[in-house]
């Protein structure tokens, strides 16, 4: 089994920042990629930004020169810097990552998500 430990959320003003990390731990081979999600209210959870083992990252359109996301293979972390944030920020933000555990077997799995609020 493995979890997900998501931090960093919070209540900031539009033009503000958040650093958003998540730790995973359990039965982990390997991590083939990690990324953050987000879902609004009354909205679908869409990928935000997903970096995977290789080195390569996406991001949503709406968060490019924005968002900087970041791995830490060596904790199994990874990391959502949010600059200039805006009000369409606002949303729960959920942990992603696609695991090879120690049955040989890859799983995705998913953190409990973390609040992020953007307002005046």
């Amino acid at each position: 089994q493995v979890q997900l430990v998501e931090s960093g959320g919070g209540l900031v003003q539009p033009g503000g920042s958040l650093r958003l990390s998540c730790a995973a731990s359990g039965s982990i081979i390997s991590i083939n990629h990690m990324g953050w999600y987000r879902q609004a209210p009354g909205k679908e959870r869409e990928l935000v930004a997903l970096a995977r083992r290789g080195g390569s990252i996406n991001y949503v359109d709406s968060v490019k020169g924005r968002f900087t996301i970041s791995r830490d293979n060596a904790k199994n972390t990874v990391y959502l810097q949010m600059n200039s944030l805006e009000a369409e920020d606002t949303a729960a933000y959920y942990c992603n990552a696609y695991v090879l555990g120690r049955d040989g077997v890859n799983r995705n799995y998913w953190g409990q998500g973390t609040q992020v609020t953007v307002s005046s």
